[in-house]
């Protein structure tokens, strides 16, 4: 723990928010993982499956934020719970469309 003084002589412990607000990123952290991985596929000449990953990763987005609360969800949760799912469902199952109706570059 740290040690602050307040100015006044009294001297307090900080608490350690380094770690507990790491740890409760999780869902973005995974979400924001499979968004990268999708990036690296389609740059490395893998665009069907990229976009497909990219697709995933919206909508397993739009579950953490469905199934999780609003502390659990971290920075997850932008908005309302009701338009976050709605919106992020919406990306994601047009993501997923159009991801397979594109004609993949040759």
């Amino acid at each position: 723990m740290a040690v602050s003084n307040d100015g006044g002589g009294v001297v307090r412990r900080l608490p350690q928010r380094r770690k507990r607000l790491s740890f409760r990123q999780w869902p973005i952290s995974i979400v924001l993982l499979g968004v990268v991985m999708a990036l690296i596929l389609v740059a490395t000449d893998h665009f069907r499956r990229g976009s497909v990953v990219l697709a995933a990763s919206v909508v397993l987005a739009t579950f953490l934020r469905l199934l999780l609360s609003n502390d659990e969800a971290g920075w997850l949760a932008v908005r309302s719970k009701r338009t976050d799912v709605l919106v992020l469902g919406a990306l994601g199952i047009g993501l997923a469309i159009f991801c397979f109706w594109v004609p993949a570059p040759n």
